[in-house]
């Protein structure tokens, strides 16, 4: 083995000194979305995360996911993250040793390496594994085939899906790891599962009371977009789903996509649409989707994440309760929800709220506490987790005899739930097909789903500063710890409005400060989110201009 071990070390520097140099002059983090910065950075960094993602998976005997997407960024950019065994985010102890290894110098990469096979206690004549997807941009080719480069040192079995959603290579690393239990891990066994319980749950009625079965999706010129219309064939007349920037002309995230039409409270470009229409936006790589309708005074309506986690926390409360299965439902949100979907959420539907840190990976986590776990994060990442215990009590409840044939009716409904959620991460066409059965079941046109509470005016404003790492937070990002005087300022600033609430945090992925806040008004939400601007700028080494106050 000793033999070995140097032979395979010494070709992993050959081939990066060769292939995969290192000659960007900067640190980059592996956070909560894994990789993330300008395209023409990252070729040794994709080489590297190869490599890593050979070692991941002679760890844990499993196969290893790579995903080359930077979602809802700019085309220019992109970005890398690792899928571990069940389809959940890199294990978080392994994040320093992907940021170690990412930044190390050429010269130092084998040894590097064998630092991290000790430390690990790795035996690299283990197999490994690697499942590599990668989004639309132009850069994500060649970055993969550097991932390819990285896995084949050591001998890795490796599966190239081409273009995928970011969820779509998450279930196909669950299906492989649990021997095809959760599915088949190709994307014909994708578009079977989700399509086959949608169609079950739908009946064959495509439309119901208010409800039409016509969608209108804007694809953020992504690759969801043409993921959705492979899905289509799959679904029948079951739902006709209309596809604007598909991809074929326009840039990826420019003017449309979920973060766009999120942020700026507007429809994206190229999309005509009538009032009432119910209309939903992917992001760059499909993990992300909210749902918006203009109405007949030509007003902008956003259903975001919050809209949908009361939606799904709404229909599965009333599921369990008919099936009378005891089990524990929870939803999980982050400072970004909207005041008044929590007070919905606590007060109407009865429905316990936790509050988690930013990022899918806190929220997943915290999900699993609960028997059922509702997770959405505002801009529209989120999904359902379901315990082994749910599930077997469901599965149970179907087929007890003893059971009334509503409570039967109710469980196998449940079943089919489960099939139509990708549970493994947020996924925009899953979390689709799940709100547009909702919406059916219960007859709604989207104008009804959106009354059913009045979201605050809301306002999310960034601040450009030297060093994003001069903010610190806590009880889960709400409030702040550094620099010294912020918080006492925030909260100075928030007094002075009706139903005010602020908090900022530092960004995971550029230098900047994310500054939120609602209050009763749209005005007063505008200049809530100012006033604590200027105090970020001032107290957080902003750069460039200082913040410009709105006009009204």
């Amino acid at each position: 083995q000793k033999v070995n071990m140097e032979n395979i070390l010494k070709k992993a520097q050959t081939v990066g000194q060769e292939k995969h140099r290192n000659n960007v002059d900067k640190i980059i983090q592996y956070g909560t979305a894994g990789f993330r910065t300008r395209g023409e950075y990252l070729d040794h960094v994709i080489y590297r995360m190869g490599l890593l993602a050979a070692l991941r998976s002679k760890v844990k005997r499993a196969t290893i996911g790579v995903m080359i997407t930077a979602s809802h960024n700019p085309e220019e950019d992109n970005g890398v993250k690792l899928v571990d065994p069940l389809g959940e985010m890199l294990e978080a102890s392994w994040e320093p040793i992907a940021t170690s290894l990412a930044n190390v110098k050429d010269a130092d990469l084998g040894s590097k390496l064998e630092e991290i096979i000790k430390t690990v206690d790795i035996d690299i004549s283990a197999p490994s594994k690697v499942f590599i997807g990668r989004d639309t941009r132009p850069s994500s080719l060649p970055l993969a085939q550097a991932c390819i480069d990285g896995a084949n040192v050591f001998s890795s079995i490796i599966t190239d899906y081409g273009l995928l959603s970011t969820p779509q290579l998450h279930y196909m690393v669950r299906c492989n790891n649990t021997n095809n239990e959760y599915g088949q891990p190709n994307e014909q066994g994708y578009y079977k599962k989700l399509s086959t319980a949608f169609k079950l749950l739908r009946g064959d009625n495509p439309s119901n009371k208010q409800y039409k079965s016509v969608l209108h999706i804007d694809g953020a010129n992504g690759v969801g977009a043409l993921k959705v219309e492979n899905l289509q064939s799959h679904l029948g007349d079951s739902i006709t789903i209309k596809v604007t920037n598909d991809g074929s002309s326009g840039k990826l995230n420019h003017l449309c996509g979920a973060d766009y039409v999120k942020v700026g409270q507007q429809c994206p470009e190229n999309m005509i649409i009538e009032a009432g229409d119910r209309c939903a936006s992917f992001d760059g790589d499909a993990d992300r989707i909210v749902y918006f309708y203009g109405d007949k005074e030509g007003t902008f309506h956003l259903l975001d994440g919050d809209k949908i986690a009361t939606l799904v926390a709404g229909y599965l409360k009333d599921l369990v309760s008919k099936c009378g299965c005891d089990l524990d439902l929870g939803l999980v949100q982050t400072a970004y929800a909207n005041g008044s979907s929590t007070n919905y959420i606590t007060e109407q539907l009865k429905v316990p709220v936790a509050c988690a840190k930013t990022g899918v990976k806190h929220l997943h986590h915290r999900a699993l506490d609960f028997d059922i776990g509702v997770y959405f994060e505002a801009n529209g990442h989120g999904t359902v987790t379901f315990s082994d215990k749910a599930q077997n009590k469901i599965k149970t409840a179907k087929d007890d005899q003893t059971l009334s044939s509503e409570q039967r009716e109710a469980a196998e409904k449940l079943k089919n739930v489960i099939d139509l959620i990708n549970q493994t991460v947020g996924d925009a066409i899953s979390d689709m097909l799940l709100v547009e059965t909702i919406l059916h079941t219960k007859g709604w046109d989207i104008s009804e789903w959106n009354s059913a509470y009045k979201d605050l005016p809301n306002r999310q404003l960034k601040v450009k500063v030297k060093d994003r790492t001069v903010i610190e937070t806590t009880d889960a990002e709400r409030r702040t710890t550094s620099p010294s005087g912020l918080q006492e300022a925030i909260d100075a600033i928030v007094a002075k409005y009706n139903n005010g609430r602020s908090f900022v945090r530092p960004s995971g992925t550029e230098d900047v400060v994310r500054v939120y806040a609602e209050s009763d008004t749209r005005q007063n939400a505008d200049m809530l989110a100012h006033e604590v601007s200027v105090k970020v700028y001032e107290l957080a080494g902003g750069v460039g201009d200082a913040p410009v106050a709105p006009e009204f």
